[in-house]
């Protein structure tokens, strides 16, 4: 064997491998069978892995292949904006089928590796499927945690949009688990697990399939850039690229200690690749319309909630940075009359507020796609601008809207007149939903963009450098409701799940997203949405009860956040509630963080865990639910899992009630009694 340095690395080659080590993390490629293996210095373990490309209609693998090398040529130091690094890549060649190129980087002090696919041919090809990472071992274990365990494993699944209720989740093995674009395999009580995961977003869909056949061992696992079912909402397959050289998705493969430190780890390392859209201003607060009153949106309403928001709340607490509040219209608004619209909009902004409004870019809600497009003088149709099959016709729709295909120039000339009408009105926000419809597969007007993805980039590119405050002149938020979740970088915040309005199941579900998704929360997006906080009664549910209510307040608070409430307050008691808990300063103060809390817990399978902590100012919060709406519920509090020392004893304050007590010192349990539907804010110090 040789040992060489190059710079901060090690660098090893024998018959038959080529390694490169980092201190944290060892990659080796098997020169002999076309196989890379990864070994941490924590002691976890991923081997057996090999690369695949579908070409024509089968699927050739690197390990199929003849021949094997790391080209001397290809090991070099690189530095970029993760940092200093080593680059190498791992060739497989075989005559008559494309050359691939593993793509392998590692840096200083980093954990992962960053690793893609090239496929290479003389001649022009196509394919619409890359798999950088694989390997079907069955009965044996791709993945060692290096901990000698027995304890279950998990796979975590999330899910490639925020549509039609989908949830986030947890499973044990035995499992078969497709995730989207990322997943965590970890230990539930040790939290130690594995990171694998997209960081380039530009033109594949990439999910990881993840198969734990046995309790003790997953013994399937593939990352595939070129995904198209249900859950990317496609009826169509992914689009194909077309070239000599054609690359896959970058991916990130990493082990932790703790997979809460993973999964941040890879929202930071996106915001490498694509920053989260920059955001100078405070935690976004105030008010939408759609949980309040839904398609009976009116004038009246939206101008009571300015004014009560002014009389009662803006100087009392409830406000952002800057002292004021968010009135914002949903779906709906077109029930005003231009001038009631006018005065609405001016009414806010005398009342020191800043107006919202709603648009959906990517999706046409009528019924004949020979409408003509508004703002064409009937010269476009809408059939011109949907996306459509390889027959030619317009997609099936989707939540009730045609797909609008976002690369024809009509379609974003449309998009531009209502963003220059909104900015024209005076509006400050804007919250854009059913952009999924954006994202779909199918056969775009310009040629060059071959996949949904490319698409969904250059459609929001467009709405972004749009209402961009170099453009305009002023700071302009912009939020994503039903969205994916990748590609990032065009939003200021986007709702963490779907609809969720004041019910404690709802509360439930919106923490589902959150248990699961905290991480995104000021990586890929400046703020995760909670969606509408109901205090008392949306229009479409029955009243809530007061714990109820508050726990949804609280689930918002802990979100990371945006806090947008949804009631009527023409109903005397959303009004009571809102003056009563919207002017608690200790609870609003958190929430102006703008600080995700960490579950502490990752078990709950599709549900919501119901503890969670985030430590500052010298204490930890933790928040803890009870999603029981009918029966109290005693509560075990280990503070070592939601990283509180209790040895030296503390004091715990309730942030609703503002009563403090002690703990001994030594503790290491704390019990709690929570009431039906009840939830605590709790900050130990």
């Amino acid at each position: 064997m040789m040992t060489t340095n190059m710079g901060q690395f090690k660098l090893e080659q024998a018959a038959g491998t080529f390694a490169a080590d980092n201190g944290l993390l060892k990659v080796t490629a098997n020169t002999e069978d076309g196989t890379l293996a990864l070994a941490w210095s924590n002691g976890q373990t991923m081997t057996g892995l090999y690369a695949e490309a579908r070409v024509g209609g089968a699927v050739v693998r690197s390990s199929w292949y003849g021949s094997h090398a790391v080209p001397e040529a290809s090991v070099q130091e690189i530095e970029d904006g993760f940092g200093k690094g080593l680059r190498f890549s791992f060739e497989h060649t075989e005559p008559g089928k494309p050359v691939l190129n593993q793509h392998i980087r590692l840096y200083k002090d980093l954990p992962y590796a960053l690793i893609e696919l090239e496929a290479s041919d003389e001649q022009e090809w196509e394919t619409n499927e890359l798999t950088p990472l694989a390997s079907y071992l069955n009965d044996n274990g791709i993945l060692d945690f290096g901990d000698g365990s027995k304890e279950e494993i998990r796979s975590l699944f999330i899910p490639f949009d925020n549509d039609k209720w989908v949830r986030f989740g947890s499973h044990a093995n035995p499992v078969s688990v497709r995730s989207y674009e990322v997943t965590a395999v970890y230990r539930a009580e040790s939290r130690r697990g594995f990171i694998v995961g997209s960081v380039t977003h530009d033109t594949w869909k990439t999910a990881i399939d993840v198969e734990g056949t046995f309790s003790e061992a997953i013994g399937r696992l593939r990352v595939l850039s070129g995904v198209s079912d249900l859950q990317t909402r496609d009826t169509v397959p992914h689009g194909s690229l077309r070239g000599t050289s054609i690359l896959s998705a970058t991916i990130l493969v990493g082990a932790y200690d703790d997979y809460r430190e993973g999964m941040e780890a890879y929202g930071k390392a996106n915001a490498v690749v694509q920053p989260a859209l920059s955001w100078s201003g405070g935690v976004p607060m105030g008010w939408n319309s759609w949980s309040a009153v839904m398609a009976k949106l009116d004038y009246d309403v939206y101008t009571h909630t300015s004014d009560f928001f002014a009389k009662e709340l803006q100087e009392n607490g409830f406000a952002d940075q800057e002292g004021s509040l968010y009135v914002n219209f949903d779906a709906f608004s077109n029930n005003l009359k231009e001038e009631e619209l006018a005065d609405a909009v001016s009414r806010v902004k005398a009342n020191g507020q800043k107006p919202g409004t709603y648009y959906t870019p990517f999706a046409f809600w009528g019924s004949n796609p020979d409408t003509a497009v508004e703002g064409t003088d009937g010269a476009v149709l809408y059939r011109e601008i949907l996306l459509k099959d390889e027959a030619g016709n317009p997609l099936p729709k989707l939540d009730g809207a045609f797909p609008i295909d976002p690369t024809h120039p009509e379609a974003i000339n449309r998009i531009l007149r209502k963003l220059d009408e909104v900015v024209a009105d005076g509006y400050d926000y804007l919250k854009m939903d059913f952009l999924a419809h954006g994202a779909m597969e199918g056969v775009h007007y310009d040629p060059s963009i071959r996949t949904g993805i490319q698409a969904y980039n250059f459609g929001m590119a467009a709405i972004a450098e749009a209402l961009s405050p170099e453009r305009l002149g002023r700071p302009f938020l912009i939020n994503l409701s039903i969205a994916p979740l990748f590609p990032h970088g065009y939003a200021h915040s986007r709702r963490v799940s779907c609809d969720a309005f004041g019910l404690i199941n709802d509360t439930e579900y919106m923490l589902n997203a959150l248990t699961y998704g905290w991480w995104i929360s000021d990586n890929l997006y400046r703020f995760n949405d909670p969606d509408h906080i109901v205090l008392y009664k949306s229009y479409n549910q029955e009243a809530t009860s007061e714990h109820e209510g508050r726990s949804r307040l609280n689930s918002g608070v802990i979100a990371g956040t945006s806090l947008l409430l949804g009631d009527d307050y023409r109903m005397e008691e959303a009004a009571s509630r809102a003056k009563a808990w919207m002017t608690n300063g200790e609870v609003m103060a958190l929430a102006r963080r703008g600080e995700s809390f960490r579950p502490a817990e990752g078990r709950s399978g599709t549900g919501g865990e119901d503890l969670y902590s985030l430590a500052g100012d010298g204490g930890t919060w933790v928040a803890v639910f009870n999603f029981d709406g009918k029966n109290g519920k005693s509560k075990t509090i280990d503070l070592s899992r939601v990283g509180v020392d209790g040895s030296k004893g503390l004091t715990v304050r309730d942030l609703w009630s503002g009563e403090s007590f002690s703990l001994k010192p030594g503790t290491s349990i704390h019990e709690l009694e929570l009431e039906p539907a009840e939830s605590k804010l709790l900050f130990y110090i």
